[in-house]
């Protein structure tokens, strides 16, 4: 096996070194491809085909990669790709000159070209592009993956993600689908009254989550900062200031492990309304929603892996109090003390830390019990306040809070308050998570001087969710793993890669 792939590997660097030496041919000969500086392209290949009716027989100009070529003495074929698809291009050297025709015969597969031709359609019933003109404008000089196989190592396929692109056309497609969702995602908020902002990625104090932040050091003011976590503290920083409906698309970085649903950046979109709650956060996710796959896929029934999930019904909405009595059968309202909480927890396996309460414990059964069954969309409500600590509570049940979390196939997808807009309570908030930090735990939130300033200027009833952009992604594509969806992906370097 290692001699086959040293032979391998001898054939590639030899077909290597024969595309420098046609550059360098071309170059000498006052032909350098990488002098070109423009094409002008009329049409892309679906276009060609979608409107074939009414520009058979006309001139068209494609340009993009040749994927493959087959030389017939005085006529050839090859197919160019492009954004759109691909088209057959038909080369005849009557057509585009000898000098011309013995060029083409050297131009390789991976070679960028422009052809300029009249569309028809083939004795098999081809449409294609008759080509009078076919430019050289980018030599190839590495060699693509065998056509047959294509490009199926994961690793590199994401380290590699431009001859991912150019190999594989779902993967295409799926990143085209990705910019359609975060467009409609725009519409529709648009159409809202929502207004999108930009915040700070250094901040001083990463807070607004339940993470742990990567840490940099701003040499000009010799300051220690951090990239944010989340966008939560300074859009509620605009509410106060009266811009009443924002939002923000945007990535946030952190410091935790890779797996399939996770990446250590990761895009994230979070808005905020006054005079709202969480009841209107989840109206207008059900909206949301709806309207991003209609945009989108075109349908209002996603079907991810085994599961279908019908976005046209009335989410489901349920207490997580609720959800662990039917899924778990533990009733929690029944349980008043945390060390009534911890021994239910020890009866069933469950392990926690010392410091927590019976929210967290709440928590873990949610986690353990429930999440795996809310397959169809649903919203888990009134979490406990342990684990909430930017939440309003609730007026009748001060130990739990208005919050929700939507599911979908077993994931989270969003994150939802109504905002805590009590300076004082959230002074006591952010010092009981003060106590959690010094007690070991590092994803918890630092005391923002200044947001509890902004929040002492009066903050409105106001409803603010976060939805994580990515697995709304792989929900719409259909794709097994939040590097499918990211263009770079975070990657371990390679020895070569490291500076």
């Amino acid at each position: 096996m290692a001699e086959q792939k040293n032979v391998q590997e001898q054939d590639i660097n030899q077909l290597i070194k024969v595309r420098h030496d046609k550059l360098k041919e071309l170059q000498e000969g006052g032909r350098d491809p990488f002098q070109i500086t423009k094409y002008d392209v009329t049409h892309h290949s679906a276009e060609i085909k979608d409107n074939y009716g009414t520009l058979e027989g006309q001139t068209v100009s494609v340009a993009g990669r040749m994927m493959s070529k087959r030389v017939m003495g005085k006529a050839s074929f090859c197919n160019v790709q492009d954004l759109k698809g691909s088209i057959q291009i038909y080369v005849a050297r009557d057509s585009i000159g000898e000098d011309a025709y013995k060029d083409f015969k050297k131009y390789d597969v991976g070679d960028v070209i422009g052809v300029k031709g009249e569309a028809f359609t083939t004795k098999t019933g081809e449409i294609s592009v008759h080509a009078a003109e076919v430019t050289l404008l980018s030599k190839s000089l590495n060699v693509l993956p065998e056509k047959f196989h294509g490009l199926t190592n994961t690793d590199i396929r994401y380290r590699q993600r431009y001859v991912d692109l150019i190999m594989n056309q779902d993967v295409k497609d799926t990143f085209i689908k990705r910019s359609k969702v975060i467009s409609s995602i725009r519409r529709f908020l648009d159409e809202q009254g929502f207004m999108e902002v930009e915040t700070p990625m250094l901040v001083a104090n990463a807070g607004g989550a339940a993470a742990r932040p990567f840490d940099t050091h701003f040499n000009a003011l010799d300051e220690d900062l951090h990239l944010r976590i989340s966008l939560e503290l300074y859009l509620k920083r605009l509410i106060v200031g009266g811009l009443e409906r924002v939002y923000e698309i945007g990535r946030v970085f952190r410091n935790e492990g890779l797996d399939t649903r996770h990446n250590p950046e990761f895009t994230l979109m979070e808005l905020y309304q006054a005079y709202t709650d969480y009841h209107g956060m989840m109206d207008l996710t059900e909206n949301l929603y709806r309207y991003v796959a209609k945009e989108v896929t075109g349908s209002e029934i996603l079907t991810y892996g085994e599961h279908t999930m019908d976005l046209s019904k009335p989410f489901e909405r349920i207490t997580m109090v609720d959800a662990v009595k039917k899924y778990a059968n533990v009733d929690f309202s029944e349980i008043h003390t945390t060390e009534e909480a911890k021994k239910l927890a020890d009866e069933h396996h469950l392990e926690y830390e010392d410091h927590h309460k019976k929210g967290d414990i709440l928590n873990l059964f949610f986690e353990e019990y429930v999440e795996d069954h809310l397959i169809q969309p649903t919203f888990v409500m009134d979490h406990p306040i342990e684990i909430s600590p930017l939440t309003k509570k609730k007026p009748d049940n001060p130990e739990y809070v208005e919050r929700f979390e939507f599911f979908m196939n077993g994931w989270e997808m969003a994150n939802a308050y109504s905002e805590l807009n009590d300076p004082i309570d959230q002074r006591e908030r952010f010092a009981a998570q003060e106590e959690l930090f010094a007690a070991g735990e590092e994803e918890a939130n630092h005391t923002d001087e200044d947001f509890l300033n902004a929040l002492s200027h009066g903050m409105p009833p106001t409803g603010g969710i976060g939805y994580g952009i990515d697995r709304m992604v792989m929900m719409m594509t259909n794709s097994p793993a939040i590097r499918d969806v990211l263009l770079f992906p975070t990657m371990k370097s390679l020895p070569n890669e490291k500076g």
